[in-house]
């Protein structure tokens, strides 16, 4: 296979969740497959999906971006069939790639849905698609990852808008603005651009909403949340709900929380920040709002067709910020795999 095939397919790749009760625990054995975790703690952990249903909103979410693309790609008269495969959940990747080769799909362009560099968020998933073509028996399809996007204006100007939407009728001199994201090991962090990225994000969102007429910035952090593993091994701090019980009361009378790392509301903005974040807010009687991810604006839905057109007409790529463009196939010895302890409690997964 050659870089100068045609691009005939395109392929959304995701994290994956259950859509039942009698998937959390098959899903969360998946997810934490080597790091021997007991049975007992996985039960645990899916407590919170078995609470919404055993359903985890991320497939919807998929679906619902699928069905949106192929109206944009019509539109923009992209002539590609639209494939989709999960790392932990139906459909799985391996058997989406397989059914790309069944029908005669030669060169792919893959849309993962992270907007960061890191091991689990952009290296594994090309890992992920590279497992899935060797797995085929014959030269399966060459797929190329898209570039990570997280200073692209379809990702930056819908969350410029949401909080800017979530600071109206509320004074800018008494709100603090927390900008969120997954926490990963301090060991992994120092291996990586993630926590530039994700601090870049936040400034790049904050310069919008300064500059929009009639709104005032706040003041702002960048923290974390959903950590696991073991207190013994240091993550990025501070998590979330630790950072909204510290804040200076007498100062601050609301908070505006925005999920800078995630594309969609999925588990872990459900749990990690619309239950648990919110009851840490009440429970120093703090207003809190939560601004909404990107993947619901029709502009994140322009900006992966841009992505696309950048492969396939050669669309000048556009990033804001000093961080600039980040490239679409890193190099061999970028964001390797973590060290993780085994028989440690897992912590919430993504989906």
């Amino acid at each position: 296979m050659t870089m100068a095939d045609p691009i005939d397919a395109f392929l959304l790749v995701s994290f994956g969740g259950p859509e039942g009760p009698d998937e959390v625990i098959p899903f969360l054995e998946r997810v934490t497959a080597g790091r021997g975790i007991p049975r007992e703690r996985l039960e645990l952990v899916g407590q919170h999906y078995f609470a919404r249903g055993g359903i985890s909103p991320i497939n919807g979410h998929c679906r619902t971006l699928l069905a949106q693309l192929t109206d944009a790609f019509a539109s923009a008269d992209i002539d590609v069939p639209l494939y989709w495969g999960n790392r932990n959940s139906a459909p799985f990747l391996d058997d989406t790639v397989a059914q790309m080769h069944t029908d005669g799909v030669k060169h792919a362009v893959a849309f993962v849905t992270s907007a960061y560099s890191s091991y689990s968020g952009c290296r594994q998933y090309r890992e992920n698609i590279a497992n899935a073509v060797r797995l085929i028996d014959g030269d399966g399809p060459a797929i190329d990852k898209l570039r990570i996007f997280f200073n692209h204006p379809g990702f930056i100007d819908p969350m410029v808008a949401g909080v800017t939407s979530a600071l109206d009728g509320i004074d800018p001199a008494r709100t603090h603005v927390f900008f969120t994201a997954h926490s990963i090991p301090s060991a992994s962090a120092a291996t990586c651009n993630y926590e530039q990225q994700i601090t870049n994000a936040a400034q790049l969102v904050a310069e919008g909403v300064g500059a929009s007429a009639g709104a005032a910035m706040p003041p702002w952090s960048v923290v974390w949340q959903s950590r696991s593993g073991p207190p013994s091994m240091p993550w990025l701090e501070p998590d979330i709900c630790d950072a909204i019980r510290s804040i200076d009361r007498l100062q601050v009378d609301h908070a505006v929380v925005v999920p800078i790392g995630f594309i969609s509301d999925h588990m872990e903005v459900l749990q990690d920040l619309d239950t648990d974040a919110a009851a840490a807010a009440r429970a120093v009687e703090l207003g809190f709002t939560r601004v909404s991810t990107a993947s619901s604006d029709e502009r994140f839905v322009d900006m992966i067709v841009e992505l696309v057109k950048e492969r396939t007409e050669g669309v000048v790529p556009v990033a804001l910020g000093e961080l600039g463009l980040v490239p679409t196939q890193c190099g061999e010895t970028c964001c390797p795999a973590p060290q993780r302890p085994t028989g440690r409690p897992a912590g919430r997964p993504g989906g």
